[in-house]
Protein backbone atom coordinates (compact mmCIF):
# COMPACT_ATOMS: atom_id res chain seq x y z
CA UNK A 1 0.00 0.00 0.00
CA UNK A 2 2.95 2.56 0.60
CA UNK A 3 4.40 2.46 -2.94
CA UNK A 4 0.32 2.93 -4.48
CA UNK A 5 0.46 5.98 -1.96
CA UNK A 6 3.63 7.31 -2.71
CA UNK A 7 2.67 7.10 -6.53
CA UNK A 8 -1.09 8.58 -6.10
CA UNK A 9 0.50 11.15 -3.72
CA UNK A 10 2.93 12.44 -6.60
CA UNK A 11 0.01 12.64 -8.87
CA UNK A 12 -2.47 14.53 -6.17
CA UNK A 13 0.13 16.98 -5.22
CA UNK A 14 0.80 17.76 -9.37
CA UNK A 15 -3.10 18.12 -9.87
CA UNK A 16 -3.28 20.44 -6.43
CA UNK A 17 -0.46 22.17 -7.93
CA UNK A 18 -2.60 23.07 -11.06
CA UNK A 19 -5.89 23.28 -10.03
CA UNK A 20 -8.15 25.11 -7.38
CA UNK A 21 -10.58 21.63 -7.20
CA UNK A 22 -9.05 18.30 -7.75
CA UNK A 23 -11.80 15.51 -7.43
CA UNK A 24 -10.36 11.63 -6.99
CA UNK A 25 -12.58 8.89 -7.48
CA UNK A 26 -11.69 5.75 -6.18
CA UNK A 27 -13.79 2.64 -7.70
CA UNK A 28 -13.11 -1.03 -7.00
CA UNK A 29 -14.55 -4.58 -5.60
CA UNK A 30 -15.81 -4.86 -2.22
CA UNK A 31 -12.76 -5.70 0.24
CA UNK A 32 -10.02 -3.95 -2.57
CA UNK A 33 -8.85 -1.30 -0.25
CA UNK A 34 -11.18 1.40 -1.23
CA UNK A 35 -12.22 2.83 2.50
CA UNK A 36 -8.78 2.17 3.33
CA UNK A 37 -7.53 4.20 1.07
CA UNK A 38 -9.67 6.84 1.09
CA UNK A 39 -8.37 6.97 5.01
CA UNK A 40 -5.18 6.85 4.05
CA UNK A 41 -5.36 10.34 2.10
CA UNK A 42 -7.68 12.05 4.40
CA UNK A 43 -4.43 11.67 7.09
CA UNK A 44 -2.62 13.13 4.45
CA UNK A 45 -4.52 16.19 2.52
CA UNK A 46 -7.01 18.46 4.16
CA UNK A 47 -10.48 17.04 2.27
CA UNK A 48 -13.64 15.56 1.81
CA UNK A 49 -14.22 11.95 1.55
CA UNK A 50 -17.58 10.87 0.26
CA UNK A 51 -18.71 7.47 0.31
CA UNK A 52 -21.11 5.78 -1.94
CA UNK A 53 -22.46 3.30 0.64
CA UNK A 54 -24.16 6.52 1.88
CA UNK A 55 -26.31 6.00 -1.38
CA UNK A 56 -27.36 3.25 -1.28
CA UNK A 57 -31.24 2.99 -2.62
CA UNK A 58 -34.23 3.47 -0.30
CA UNK A 59 -36.74 1.66 0.38
CA UNK A 60 -39.07 2.71 -2.51
CA UNK A 61 -36.23 2.48 -4.98
CA UNK A 62 -35.55 -1.23 -4.68
CA UNK A 63 -37.72 -2.66 -7.44
CA UNK A 64 -36.41 -5.59 -9.69
CA UNK A 65 -36.13 -2.90 -12.93
CA UNK A 66 -33.75 -1.12 -11.01
CA UNK A 67 -32.04 -4.09 -9.58
CA UNK A 68 -32.16 -5.30 -13.60
CA UNK A 69 -29.87 -1.97 -14.43
CA UNK A 70 -26.36 -2.13 -14.28
CA UNK A 71 -24.56 -0.27 -11.19
CA UNK A 72 -28.74 0.54 -10.12
CA UNK A 73 -28.31 -0.51 -6.96
CA UNK A 74 -27.13 2.82 -5.87
CA UNK A 75 -29.00 6.25 -5.94
CA UNK A 76 -26.65 7.90 -8.70
CA UNK A 77 -28.67 9.99 -9.09
CA UNK A 78 -29.16 11.53 -5.54
CA UNK A 79 -25.26 11.40 -5.28
CA UNK A 80 -25.54 13.50 -8.84
CA UNK A 81 -27.48 16.34 -7.61
CA UNK A 82 -26.67 16.22 -3.93
CA UNK A 83 -23.11 16.13 -4.16
CA UNK A 84 -20.91 15.74 -7.63
CA UNK A 85 -22.83 19.24 -8.89
CA UNK A 86 -22.17 21.61 -6.43
CA UNK A 87 -19.25 20.65 -5.27
CA UNK A 88 -18.29 21.18 -9.12
CA UNK A 89 -19.75 24.50 -8.81
CA UNK A 90 -17.49 24.97 -5.47
CA UNK A 91 -20.40 25.74 -3.78
CA UNK A 92 -21.59 25.06 -0.13
CA UNK A 93 -23.53 22.08 0.52
CA UNK A 94 -25.57 19.62 2.51
CA UNK A 95 -26.30 16.09 1.66
CA UNK A 96 -28.19 12.83 3.92
CA UNK A 97 -26.71 9.48 4.42
CA UNK A 98 -28.39 6.50 3.65
CA UNK A 99 -28.91 4.82 7.29
CA UNK A 100 -28.34 0.90 6.61
CA UNK A 101 -30.10 0.14 10.34
CA UNK A 102 -33.28 1.99 9.51
CA UNK A 103 -33.07 2.21 5.78
CA UNK A 104 -33.17 5.95 5.56
CA UNK A 105 -31.84 8.86 5.04
CA UNK A 106 -29.80 10.43 8.30
CA UNK A 107 -29.43 13.79 9.03
CA UNK A 108 -28.27 16.35 6.95
CA UNK A 109 -24.13 16.39 6.48
CA UNK A 110 -22.91 20.09 5.37
CA UNK A 111 -19.92 20.02 3.37
CA UNK A 112 -18.17 22.84 2.51
CA UNK A 113 -16.13 22.09 -1.23
CA UNK A 114 -12.02 22.01 -0.49
CA UNK A 115 -9.09 21.93 -2.61
CA UNK A 116 -9.52 18.01 -2.65
CA UNK A 117 -12.31 16.10 -2.54
CA UNK A 118 -12.05 12.16 -2.89
CA UNK A 119 -15.06 9.99 -3.71
CA UNK A 120 -14.87 6.45 -2.69
CA UNK A 121 -16.87 3.57 -3.28
CA UNK A 122 -18.28 0.71 -5.68
CA UNK A 123 -20.15 2.32 -9.13
CA UNK A 124 -18.46 5.66 -8.44
CA UNK A 125 -16.95 5.63 -11.97
CA UNK A 126 -20.60 5.04 -13.58
CA UNK A 127 -20.58 6.51 -16.81
CA UNK A 128 -23.73 8.24 -15.69
CA UNK A 129 -21.81 11.19 -13.76
CA UNK A 130 -19.94 11.34 -17.21
CA UNK A 131 -16.42 11.60 -15.67
CA UNK A 132 -16.28 14.63 -13.37
CA UNK A 133 -13.05 13.77 -11.93
CA UNK A 134 -9.66 14.63 -12.24
CA UNK A 135 -8.28 11.19 -10.93
CA UNK A 136 -9.88 7.51 -11.33
CA UNK A 137 -8.39 4.52 -9.25
CA UNK A 138 -9.65 1.17 -10.14
CA UNK A 139 -8.71 -0.96 -7.11
CA UNK A 140 -8.81 -4.72 -7.72
CA UNK A 141 -8.64 -7.55 -5.13
CA UNK A 142 -8.39 -11.61 -6.30
CA UNK A 143 -11.57 -14.07 -5.67
CA UNK A 144 -9.55 -16.10 -3.04
CA UNK A 145 -8.56 -12.38 -1.14
CA UNK A 146 -11.92 -10.59 -1.83
CA UNK A 147 -13.38 -14.03 -0.27
CA UNK A 148 -10.97 -14.66 2.69
CA UNK A 149 -11.91 -10.38 3.82
CA UNK A 150 -15.65 -11.24 3.53
CA UNK A 151 -15.08 -13.81 5.79
CA UNK A 152 -13.64 -11.55 8.09
CA UNK A 153 -16.84 -9.28 8.68
CA UNK A 154 -19.80 -9.28 10.27
CA UNK A 155 -21.36 -13.23 9.26
CA UNK A 156 -24.82 -11.74 9.09
CA UNK A 157 -23.86 -10.08 5.81
CA UNK A 158 -21.64 -13.05 4.27
CA UNK A 159 -24.71 -13.95 2.56
CA UNK A 160 -25.56 -10.25 1.03
CA UNK A 161 -21.84 -10.12 0.00
CA UNK A 162 -21.71 -13.56 -2.02
CA UNK A 163 -25.47 -13.52 -3.25
CA UNK A 164 -25.89 -10.10 -4.13
CA UNK A 165 -23.50 -7.64 -3.77
CA UNK A 166 -20.69 -9.19 -5.77
CA UNK A 167 -22.58 -10.31 -8.73
CA UNK A 168 -23.92 -6.68 -9.20
CA UNK A 169 -20.53 -5.13 -8.47
CA UNK A 170 -18.93 -8.07 -11.63
CA UNK A 171 -21.66 -7.11 -13.90
CA UNK A 172 -20.71 -3.81 -13.45
CA UNK A 173 -17.60 -3.68 -13.59
CA UNK A 174 -18.03 -6.31 -17.12
CA UNK A 175 -20.39 -3.55 -18.31
CA UNK A 176 -17.75 -0.30 -17.42
CA UNK A 177 -15.00 -1.55 -15.91
CA UNK A 178 -11.69 0.77 -16.25
CA UNK A 179 -8.83 -0.76 -18.16
CA UNK A 180 -6.72 0.44 -15.40
CA UNK A 181 -5.99 -0.26 -12.20
CA UNK A 182 -3.99 -0.96 -8.72
CA UNK A 183 -3.81 -4.32 -7.19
Amino acid sequence: MNKILEMLKKQIDTLLEENNLVIVAIDGKCTSGKTTLASKLAEIYDCNVFHMDDFFLRPEQRTPERFAEVGGNVDYERFQEEVLLPLKARKSFSYRPFDCSTFTLAAPVAVTPKKLNIVEGTYCHHPYFDNPYDLKILLTVDEETQRRRILERLAFLHKRFFEDWIPMENRYFDAFGDTESIS
